[in-house]
């Protein structure tokens, strides 16, 4: 009996002793055999633990990075990625304030097992995505729309095929390896981009855009007189468009105008000719010339038609506005002004044609309030009309075409209008410094049939008669107008030149007609100038001043060369 009193007491005794270890361990020290990655915790309080920890945190892993194909290895922190010693201490307390009676008292008798607690560990997503971004950046792709283009060698709109793009989606994966820390192999979303627009839904619009090219005739109703558009001037007058075919307004207005430049019979006036130096009086003819409104909604129609080959513009009977009683007495008549040029190394051809435009223009009456135009007293540059092939400006080179010199009469027609002060409506320049021009440089006028115009208004209050005087084996050509001398005083100013480009370098072009080791200058070369000329004109108004500005290309020498033998 003894003995079991004793016994029981020994039982009490360790009773309380374990006890009072288990209740040591609620003083906010940390449970025996409780680890965080590998550091031993156990019985140290929170501000040792979370020292020893610090002390011992593991290096950042290291974590794959894949996009397609594509893959980096990076270390942990370049992620956004640290360790949380705070975090995780503060989870191991909570383990250890968890465990139960037994778990403690196995502790205090050193018969628990090691806890093994993970190290807390998060990620700055602002700084993963930044990374991701910039190890992706290249496999970022846009989409290739699919385009109309215009293929010049095939000389037909074609389709450029779309491409598709790439889609890395570094924010899907950023916010991935947020929630799982512990990655090590991190994957980047990688998807196809599909373009917008394809080359499929383009198609059908490209083939109707080469349809539409093709020769298109106009003829003016009632008269035999034609004009055709080429394939590619066709083509100029419209866009083809992902939502279809569009029309260039602008260009289609420029060309209707031309082409009834071109198809046009306008009334002509009467008007003199001078036979042996003398005045006589042509009568006036009524003409037919293009209904502008019905004529360009029929030509617009047709355009967009691919079936439409020719379409006749409707006309109207186009009257005289002079007639042949009202024109004025020669012999009333006074000079008001004259213009002048020389033509010194024409060639023949240039000649003829000097010497028919001037004729053509000579003894023109352009009534009062109306406006002078050449083209319409020169009756067009054709053939038919007398003229013949001499070199022109054209496509940015000196060449062979028909009327060449014509530009001879229209620049000495504007010199003598312009001196007799007459306000001009429509005035063009050569593309480079003519030298049949000179020295009166800048003051001329470039004419080209259909569409480019001299046009003058005739201001005198009086109609007005133009006469010229070409000395061919002087090679002086003059341009007088004649009327009521209006109460004015006109004054011409030399040119100002404002700056000047040299020339560009001689250019050598093989032609393979000229014989071996042969050349031929086929084109001069000429610095590039900006100019004005200033008119001063002074009546019964004041004084006034208008100006005319010119800036010539500079033009290269061209040479043509015969083959190497």
């Amino acid at each position: 009996m003894k003995f079991w009193v004793t016994g029981l007491s020994a039982a009490v005794l360790l009773g309380g002793a374990l006890a009072m270890g288990v209740a040591a361990q609620d003083d906010g020290k940390l449970a025996p055999g409780l680890h965080v990655a590998g550091v031993d915790l156990s019985g140290l309080t929170r501000e040792e633990a979370l020292a020893a920890l610090q002390a011992r945190l593991p290096a950042p892993p290291q974590v794959t990075v894949t996009a397609g194909p594509h893959a980096w290895t990076v270390s942990a922190d370049t992620l956004g990625w640290r360790a949380d010693p705070q975090a995780s201490v503060d989870a191991a307390l909570r383990a250890s304030a968890g465990r139960n009676l037994l778990e403690r008292v196995e502790g205090l008798l050193g018969q628990v097992s090691v806890q093994e607690l993970p190290l807390v560990t998060r990620v700055d997503v602002a700084t993963a995505l930044q990374t991701l971004k910039t190890l992706t950046g290249d496999l970022q792709a846009q989409p290739k729309n699919a385009a109309v283009i215009f293929d010049k060698v095939a000389k037909r709109y074609a389709v450029q095929p779309d491409s598709p793009g790439r889609r890395v989606n570094a924010a899907a994966a950023a916010n991935t390896y947020a929630a799982h820390p512990d990655l090590t192999t991190l994957t980047v979303p990688v998807t196809e981009w599909k373009a917008g627009l394809t080359a499929e839904a383009l198609q059908p619009q490209v083939d109707l855009g080469n349809r539409l090219m093709r020769p298109l005739t106009v003829q003016l109703e009632g008269t035999g007189r034609t004009g055709t558009l080429t394939p590619l001037q066709v083509a100029n007058l419209y866009w083809v468009r992902e939502g279809g075919i569009v029309p260039d307004e602008q260009t289609l207005r420029t060309t209707f105008g031309r082409l009834t430049d071109m198809v046009d019979q306008p009334a002509q006036n009467a008007r003199y000719a001078f036979e042996n130096g003398k005045p006589v009086k042509v009568k006036e003819r009524a003409g037919r010339v293009t209904d502008q409104q019905a004529a360009l909604a029929a030509f617009r129609k047709a355009v967009f038609d691919p079936a439409v080959k020719t379409v006749v513009f409707p006309s109207k009977v186009s009257q005289p506005t002079l007639t042949v009683a009202a024109l004025p007495d020669p012999k009333k008549l006074e000079l008001i002004a004259t213009g002048t040029s020389t033509y010194f190394g024409s060639s023949p051809e240039r000649r003829t044609n000097v010497a028919n435009a001037a004729a053509k223009i000579s003894g023109v009456v352009v009534p009062a309030g109306e406006t002078f135009s050449f083209l319409q007293a020169l009756g067009g540059i054709t053939p038919d009309n007398g003229f013949v092939g001499g070199l022109i400006i054209s496509g940015g080179r000196t060449v062979d075409g028909l009327g060449g010199g014509v530009c001879q009469v229209s620049t000495t027609t504007f010199r003598a209008l312009y001196q007799a002060g007459l306000p001009v409506v429509e005035r063009n320049q050569h593309s480079y410094r003519v030298g049949y021009y000179e020295p009166q440089v800048g003051f001329e006028a470039a004419v080209y049939d259909p569409g480019v115009d001299l046009k003058m208004k005739n201001d005198t209050g009086a109609p007005i008669l133009i006469k010229t005087i070409n000395d061919n084996a002087k090679s002086r050509l003059e341009v007088q107008v004649w009327g009521i001398k209006p109460k004015r005083t006109v004054t011409v100013s030399p040119a100002v030149i404002l700056s000047r480009t040299p020339h560009p370098p001689a250019q050598y072009v093989v032609n393979p007609n000229l014989p071996a080791g042969a050349v031929r200058q086929v084109d001069w070369a000429q610095d590039g100038y900006s100019l004005y000329i200033t008119r001063t004109i002074q009546d019964a108004q004041g004084i006034r001043t208008d100006k005319v500005s010119t800036v010539y290309k500079p033009w290269r020498a061209v040479y043509e060369i015969g083959p190497r033998g």
